[in-house]
């Protein structure tokens, strides 16, 4: 039976993807944001942290990067360096076409 308990756990609830987005200063604050109240706030630090650590490795390696763009999943990830700092645009990605 302890074997059927393992199995038995619920699953962590499904959050919505966002549409949104947030600043950060150098030190990897979030400043301002548009995200919904529903999204995690840990999941937007660790974002942002990834995003600063990228462009600060880009930066050391002396490689200009002004923009990443990140296609994760459902998810798209558009960030912009702002002299040490960064802007992070989050939106879900439509599996149906609009366009005609």
């Amino acid at each position: 039976m302890g074997l059927m308990k393992l199995f038995a756990r619920s699953a962590p609830p499904l959050t919505r993807l966002p549409n949104g987005c947030f600043t950060l200063d150098r030190t990897g604050r979030v400043l301002v944001g548009t995200m919904p109240s529903s999204f995690p706030v840990a999941v937007v630090r660790e974002i942002g942290r990834h995003v600063l650590d990228t462009f600060r490795e880009a930066q050391a390696v002396q490689l200009p990067l002004a923009e990443l763009v990140v296609h994760y999943g459902s998810l798209k990830i558009v960030a912009r360096e702002l002299r040490g700092g960064a802007i992070v645009f989050l939106s879900p990605k439509s599996p149906i076409s609009t366009a005609k």
